[in-house]
């Protein structure tokens, strides 16, 4: 069992349908969101109405949780990619998780800091030449265990700043390199100090 289902017991999910929002960028985050199945997609809204993806969220993710400890307006929206069942957390759930699983604090508190370090890794990366800005990206989705990552060329441009022509590119040269295995609509990292090497290459 995932740890989050912890948070579910005795609670069902609701449904959600391809396209629909979960929540909204400048929202009041009065809860978070444990996705039990199918894929969301977190993305910032700019003024000129453009969007920018940060993340593709798969089964087993937590959305939302960081603006819901901080308190302060959702600086992302959410919209379901396919059907997905969806648990809403509230602070009076979570505080009643807590007492009956103290275990879970550790575990949230690891997924906040991954969070926190995502969003950094995003900013940080907007400088970055195609091919670190891919490489970074891919370090920070993939599993360290060699798993897959669904995600589309256009969905990695998205998430990146890139267009798909430049994704396609730059994951044509990893993969001569060895350094990402490409197969329809996703991506495997098979060595990971070799993709770190070019993703964070010594300071001169």
């Amino acid at each position: 069992m995932a740890v989050w289902d912890l948070l579910a017991e005795g609670r069902r999910p609701r449904k959600y349908r391809a396209g629909q929002l979960v929540y909204l960028q400048g929202a009041r985050p009065d809860r978070f969101y444990y996705l039990i199945s199918g894929s969301v997609r977190s993305f910032i809204s700019t003024g000129d109405g453009e969007e920018r993806v940060l993340a593709v969220h798969r089964a087993g993710d937590l959305m939302g949780e960081a603006s819901f400890f901080d308190g302060c307006p959702r600086v992302t929206s959410a919209m379901a990619l396919e059907d997905c069942l969806i648990l809403a957390v509230d602070r009076v759930q979570l505080d009643a998780a807590f007492q009956r699983h103290p275990e879970l604090a550790l575990p949230m508190l690891q997924y906040l800091a991954r969070t926190v370090r995502l969003l950094s890794a995003h900013v940080e990366s907007s400088a970055l030449p195609a091919r670190q800005r891919v490489a970074r990206w891919l370090l920070a989705q993939v599993p360290a265990g060699g798993g897959t990552l669904k995600a589309t060329h256009e969905e990695i441009g998205q998430a990146v700043g890139l267009s798909r022509v430049t994704v396609s590119r730059v994951l044509g040269e990893l993969s001569a390199l060895g350094l990402a295995s490409l197969s329809y609509r996703s991506v495997a990292v098979p060595d990971r100090a070799g993709l770190e090497a070019l993703a964070f290459p010594p300071e001169p």
